[in-house]
């Protein structure tokens, strides 16, 4: 979702980082945090149709607290509630924009335009989610479908949010046949995930039932409005049959498609994650928080809102939403196979509040 979004989207102790070997923030950080609902509640959320806008950090700090956080089972929308699979990301670098495609020695796309590297570290994040038994994953794989609408439980027996073992990443694709619309709308959006959908072979429903696809745009872009004056957000997540998508739904004949809209959110500095975790050495941070939050929320509430959200339909990563490094539920580096990732804390029901790992 919006990071925070639907349109869519904060101490650890000694021992549980030795045991996890998955953090690597400043001991200094790990300050106790409060839990209690009114304090982990997001504030800046805006809400237009099933989307939650995911703000900027000054968006965030303005806006006004929720007073429920608990996560509520939405029922399903075209009975789809949560990826019940192993999670699929698909990542879709749009227009001739991006310059031109090369090849990182680990295999990643590289491309000439885009000088900060985003998109092979976005590829290297979702090559590694899922492996060295990283447990950011687990406090999503709590949340299941097949159960009552608004439940706030999962029985064992229920379909659960699936574990990304080995990695989430399935594929990659440079669509340069033409220039992305600079200031692309919903729709457009919506009908550039139908088609990659198409591209990778995924031509069923079946095939892209536990399937998301990242709409990935180059610096200076705006798609769905982004840096613009009336676009106070980061990202945000949703599917092409959301009839309040900006232009309309996109058809598809391939079954429902879970897309993002993935800004350069560095092009927003420090509003959008620049620095967050690692300062002057975290350029990028805001790319894996970003996009690791809409990824979270499209896992846990695949079609909005026919998963999980609270009850003003905040989603689990937008409760939790710029809470500041470390503690129980702040942001802290996730270390994987393929690197090190700033990630943030997404909410947990059976703790009751901000968890960036289980």
């Amino acid at each position: 979702m919006h990071l925070p979004s639907t349109r869519a989207s904060r101490a650890l102790s000694s021992a549980i980082l030795a045991a996890s070997v998955l953090l690597a923030a400043p001991a200094s950080a790990y300050a106790a945090t409060s839990l209690d609902s009114s304090s982990d509640a997001p504030a800046g959320a805006t809400a237009k149709g099933h989307k939650v806008h995911y703000p900027t950090r000054e968006a965030r700090a303005a806006g006004a607290a929720v007073s429920r956080n608990t996560l509520r089972y939405g029922g399903g929308v075209d009975g789809i509630g949560v990826t019940v699979g192993t999670p699929k990301v698909y990542l879709i670098f749009w227009g001739t924009q991006w310059g031109t495609q090369g090849t990182a020695a680990d295999g990643s796309l590289t491309f000439s335009a885009d000088a900060s590297g985003a998109a092979p570290y976005l590829q290297r994040l979702f090559k590694g989610v899922g492996t060295n038994g990283e447990r950011w994953s687990n406090v999503m794989a709590q949340y299941c479908e097949g159960v009552a609408a608004r439940a706030t439980t999962c029985p064992a027996s229920a379909p659960h949010v699936g574990y990304p073992t080995g990695g989430a990443l399935a594929g990659v694709w440079y669509d340069n046949a033409s220039a992305m619309p600079s200031s692309a709308t919903d729709h457009q959006l919506a009908v550039e995930a139908v088609a990659a959908a198409t591209h990778f072979g995924n031509t069923t429903p079946a095939q892209n039932r536990s399937v998301q696809y990242v709409v990935l745009s180059a610096t200076g872009t705006h798609p769905g409005g982004f840096g613009t004056a009336a676009a106070n957000w980061c990202a945000w997540h949703d599917w092409n049959g959301d009839t309040t998508l900006v232009g309309g739904a996109a058809s598809s004949t391939v079954g429902d498609i879970a897309f993002t809209n993935m800004p350069y959110v560095l092009d927003l500095g420090a509003s959008c994650g620049k620095g967050y975790v690692n300062g002057a050495a975290g350029a990028l941070d805001g790319f894996s928080i970003v996009e690791g939050h809409e990824y979270a929320e499209t896992i846990t509430d695949q079609n909005p809102a026919g998963g999980w959200t609270s009850s003003n339909g905040s989603e689990n990563a937008d409760l939790c939403a710029w809470k500041g490094v470390g503690g129980l539920g702040g942001a802290g580096n996730l270390a994987t196979a393929t690197g090190s990732f700033p990630m943030q804390g997404t909410w947990s029901n059976l703790d009751n509040g901000c968890r960036l790992v289980r």
